[in-house]
């Protein structure tokens, strides 16, 4: 369980490139199998997934307490589904970076900074994805948490298409057309196309 111990605009936060580039020499992961940004655990988190050359993006509300070698149950999912459809790896990727167990302790208020180095964060992956990356959009209703979500998904398509990226679902959208959480998806569960502009006009 993570509860943050304050507003994240509370705390010092580390920009994207300085996480990047930060190498704890206490990091207990194998860092050719592992991207994990930053590589420490923190209040936010940027970045975790595992390295490959066609890895499934995986877009979900925020993280909780997930880190290398230590998936939640969230992520395991996710793993079991990158592979069932072909992918070599997974990153897990969040629509607010900020670590919050349960979605109602998120930040009340929008903290553009955090947000801003998670879409710095968000080019980097697809820089490094290959050609058209593919993005599963996983968040459910959590999005409704929070007033501001559905402006930072919308910064998060127009990097995407300027990447040519593809966005998928997996299992029945909701009634309000949110695409399915990964929890609970069938294990077999298959990527189906999913039309984020008419997602957004709702």
């Amino acid at each position: 369980m993570h509860i943050p111990k304050s507003e994240s605009n509370e705390i010092n936060i580390l920009t994207f490139e300085q996480a990047l580039e930060n190498r704890a020499e206490s990091a207990e992961y194998d860092r050719n199998r592992w991207m994990y940004v930053p590589d420490f655990y923190s209040e936010y988190r940027y970045i975790l997934g595992t390295r490959g050359k066609k890895p499934l993006i995986t877009i979900g509300i925020n993280p909780s307490t997930a880190e290398p070698d230590n998936l939640d149950n969230t992520l395991k999912s996710v793993e079991r589904i990158a592979f069932g459809n072909g992918f070599d790896s997974f990153i897990m990727f969040n629509v607010y970076a900020e670590r919050a167990t349960k979605p109602d302790d998120m930040d009340k208020l929008f903290n553009e900074k955090l947000h801003s180095e998670n879409m710095k964060a968000f080019e980097y992956v697809l820089q490094n994805a290959g050609d058209s990356p593919a993005i599963w959009a996983a968040w459910g209703a959590i999005i409704e948490k929070r007033d501001y979500l559905k402006n930072c998904v919308k910064d998060m398509v127009d990097i995407g298409d300027r990447y040519n990226a593809k966005w998928y679902k997996a299992g029945a959208v909701s009634k309000a057309g949110h695409p399915h959480h990964p929890l609970y998806l069938k294990k077999d569960s298959k990527l189906e196309l999913f039309d984020m502009n008419s997602y957004l006009l709702r």
